[in-house]
């Protein structure tokens, strides 16, 4: 070894040994701190208090004598960290330190929160990015105080937090009112029963289920056994065998008149900004209006991001990016888009939807020698969130939404020696504004304001090009409404009391440029109502019950409504629960066809208002009871309703064969039994759910006064099976349901004064309904930075052919034709996302 090593040895050896005899002549200068305490209480008349044992081998530095009494304690303090406390002039306390851990989490979503602030009087910290803290504090009765923008402030006294582990500490935000999650993964993980009597779908615990790779919230919904569609759209929800006209369709509190992309195929609401789902099929709460068979709530994301994240994704159908951008600590944006790919890339799936939606129609069915061109369709929506919190009491939150489908065709022939060519084209598209400001003005007691204004509009252009006849048509809605709502909580009672203001206007225009005819209605309604509620809740939570009342004055008729709601919920031990619900509510708008060929055929429908007379109020009337049953990954649900609405038309119930043309005023009574079985086995989720419905419409006006709704589908039936782990989501299932009612003309006697000759309403079936889809997602880190997940699904694995309608016509030879329409077929599906 060098030399010089040895010598660098050799005085390392030397200077440990000074230090240590430093350290060892420091511990001699020390003395046992009772012994200093006794020196300070004759120098400065005072005592101190503090447990027996509590001082045992401590030993200190003695304080300069000529220090004050403050001086002395605080050199004390800092040597041993034991808490001094005065408590009088002649009194000291002497404790140990408290330390207080905790994990805060948010409460909805199960997310550390990062960044919360932990202050006492004395000390202060920050929670890490696992939503980790630790405090020491001097006294059990010290107050903490947590505090996370967008959450209700937490004030506790330290005695009251677990001194011996670390536990998990959930925030509640503070700008909304949460109902507490009664079941989780009713039916798959993200699907959940609320406390509130609701369902709800939570798409950020959201798996999958079969025969779908987004998070569609209308075809989500229809999992459930209340809810299905006769015509596989999701623009036609039938809610225990209500038309899809009675459904009310909320996007963060703005009213919804159009749902669907395709005309109906799949939601319009894009996946990634909708975050959670509340379907409500009875018992609502009288803050909710319209909807007289049920309502479907979606809402955005209500935590403010400190964070920037993006989403792009892209499928067989359209490409899609969310976007969530952190403005500051009290402010975030979210934006995201959607567009179809055929403008790009015309794929198989686009070509399956692009043929199921223009069956039977003008496109498919014009005349032989004209030559159909040039058939494009596109869609695309835009949706914006803006959420700020100027202070802890006080949130707002700004939304926006713009959707749009655009179907066009050219159509060519020859004239005259002269070839000619026209345009027809239909177009759907939504514009809507919310604003919403929350007022917190303490723990018990907070305000809301809502206001919105939803703008739908749907027009075509109908080029017949035989006669040189333009014809257009359009339906426009524009509505705006206003809610305030004072909301109290004390104790185990939760008090609503709120003003409700809407203003409707709907516009149909039918214009025909030869022979010139023009025809336009416009009708507008206000419509204020007053609405009260409470509900209560007991301490062990195994009983609630709400009741609540709502008044309705429409100005137009002079008219007053009065609408009382009634939930009442009650646990029998640990594993059963019991429900009954009842509702009146009414509804001032509706949607008619008056053609099967309106709007070139794609969408028939269009909506308009009460007149209080041939197109009466519709007012509807529910009970139901439930029961309840979990253990061991098992849970039995069953519910009995009775449902009544009065005040429908003809001209709403989707008639495509008999009293297709009629224009009455009726009823339906409805009755059924829902019920479902859900399994959990470790990764397995397993489902068979089951719905019966007796649905007859009564017409006093018509040759038959009583016979089956259009939407009696008497059985249905769905059996599926998810598995679910961090990287993969595979799920399968069949649904089964009996053929829809419809009528026929009577055989061997089909024609009568040149008319056909039906036989009764609605006493035959279309043939049974049966699908099987299968799906799949696998989800993988690409780095700290990127996510992924891609993912595939098959709709109709079998390729039935399932006839969703048909209906007839009379032919030039004095017979009768039948025209069907029929479900998609097997039509597949690929995704691929990239998170960042």
């Amino acid at each position: 070894m060098p030399p010089n090593k040895y010598l660098l040895l050799l005085l390392l050896f030397f200077f440990s040994i000074a230090f240590l005899q430093g350290q060892d002549n420091d511990q001699e200068n020390k003395l046992p701190i009772e012994n200093i305490l006794t020196k300070i209480e004759t120098a400065h008349n005072v005592i101190f208090n503090y447990k027996s044992g509590l001082l045992d081998d401590i030993v200190v530095f003695e304080p300069r004598k000529d220090l004050d009494l403050s001086a002395k304690i605080e050199s004390l303090h800092n040597q041993t960290n034991l808490v001094f406390t005065i408590v009088s002039k002649a009194i000291i306390t002497i404790s140990k330190p408290i330390k207080i851990c905790a994990y805060l989490k948010d409460e909805y979503l199960q997310e550390p929160l990062e960044g919360a602030t932990i202050t006492s009087d004395s000390k202060y910290t920050i929670s890490d990015k696992d939503g980790y803290f630790e405090l020491e504090l001097n006294s059990l009765d010290d107050m903490l105080s947590i505090r996370f923008i967008g959450f209700k402030t937490i004030e506790r006294q330290a005695r009251y937090f677990d001194l011996e582990q670390c536990s998990v500490i959930t925030m509640s935000e503070h700008h909304e009112m949460i109902s507490t999650v009664l079941l989780k993964a009713y039916l798959v993980q993200g699907i959940d029963k609320d406390s509130d009597w609701t369902t709800s779908i939570d798409y950020s615990e959201f798996t999958l289920l079969p025969g779908l790779i987004e998070s569609d919230v209308l075809q989500t919904v229809q999992a459930l056994p209340s809810i299905l569609s006769t015509d596989e759209t999701v623009s036609n929800l039938n809610i225990r065998g209500g038309s899809n006209d009675q459904n009310l369709i909320l996007w963060d509190n703005i009213k919804m008149y159009q749902t669907g992309h395709f005309f109906g195929l799949m939601s319009s609401f894009n996946p990634h900004m909708t975050q959670k789902a509340t379907i409500i099929n009875n018992g609502s709460d009288v803050s909710f209006t319209d909807g007289v068979s049920g309502t479907i709530h979606m809402k955005t994301d209500r935590k403010i991001n400190s964070d920037f994240e993006g989403i792009f994704g892209i499928n067989f159908l359209n490409a899609e990016l969310f976007t969530n951008i952190p403005i500051s600590e009290k402010s975030s944006l979210q934006v995201a888009s959607r567009k179809s790919l055929d403008e790009f890339v015309r794929t198989p799936t686009y070509k399956v939807y692009f043929d199921r939606i223009t069956q039977d129609n003008e496109i498919q069915n014009n005349n032989s020698e004209i030559a159909k061109s040039d058939q494009e369709f596109n869609f695309y929506d835009a949706s914006l969130r803006w959420l700020y919190n100027p202070s802890e009491k006080d949130f707002i939150r700004l939304n926006f939404i713009h959707n749009s489908n655009d179907l066009s065709f050219n159509e060519t022939t020859e004239l005259d020696d002269n070839m000619i060519t026209r345009q027809s084209k239909v177009s759907q598209s939504t514009l809507g504004f919310g604003l919403n400001y929350t007022r917190k003005w303490n723990k018990e007691f907070e305000t809301i304001i809502n206001t919105y204004n939803s703008d739908y509009k749907l027009q075509s252009l109908n080029a017949d090009i035989v006669s040189n006849q333009l014809f257009l048509q359009e339906n426009i809605v524009s509505e705006t409404g206003i809610k305030v709502q004072n909301i109290y909580t004390k104790n185990l009672w939760k008090l609503k009391l709120g003003y409700d203001f809407t203003e409707t206007k709907i516009t149909n225009l039918n214009d025909i440029d030869l022979p010139r005819f023009v025809r336009r209605d416009e009708e507008v309604l206000r419509e204020h109502a007053v609405y009260g509620q409470a509900k209560f809740s007991n301490a062990a939570n195994d009983f609630a019950i709400r009741a609540g009342i709502r008044g309705n004055y429409i100005t137009k008729f002079q008219k007053a409504i009065v609408e009382p709601r009634l939930s009442i919920r009650k646990a029998l031990g640990n594993h059963i629960e019991i429900e009954a619900l009842g509702e009146f509510k009414h509804q001032n708008v509706s949607q008619i066809v008056n053609f099967q060929n309106d709007f070139l055929g794609i969408e028939k429908r269009r909506w308009q208002l009460t007149e209080n007379d041939s197109i009466p109020i519709i007012k509807s009337k529910q009970a139901s009871f439930g029961i309840l049953y979990k253990n061991k990954g098992w849970l039995l649900d069953s519910k009995l309703y009775y449902k009544t609405v009065d005040g429908i038309t003809t001209q709403s119930q989707s008639f495509t064969t008999k009293y297709e043309f009629a224009r009455e005023q009726g009823s339906y009574n409805a009755y059924g039994f829902e019920f479902l079985c859900r399994k959990k086995l470790n990764d397995f989720n397993n489902w068979l759910s089951y719905s019966y419905i007796n649905n007859k419409y009564t017409f006093e006006d018509l040759e038959e006064i009583e016979f089956p709704s259009n939407f009696d589908i008497t059985h249905s039936f769905a059996l599926g099976s998810t598995y679910s782990t961090d990287s993969w989501n595979i799920s399968a299932g069949i649904n089964y349901r009996i053929g829809k009612p419809t009528s026929i003309p009577i055989k061997n006697n089909e024609i009568e004064d040149g008319d056909i000759n039906w036989d009764v309403a609605n006493g035959e079936r279309l043939k049974d309904y049966l699908r099987i889809d299968a799906s799949t997602l696998y989800k993988f880190k690409i780095s700290s930075t990127f996510r992924s997940e891609v993912g595939a699904s098959v709709w109709n694995i079998s390729d039935r052919k399932n006839a969703i309608n048909n209906y007839f016509r009379t032919n030039d030879s004095d017979s009768v034709d039948k025209f069907s329409r029929f479900s998609l077929g097997l039509t597949t599906n690929a995704v691929f996302r990239l998170y960042f």
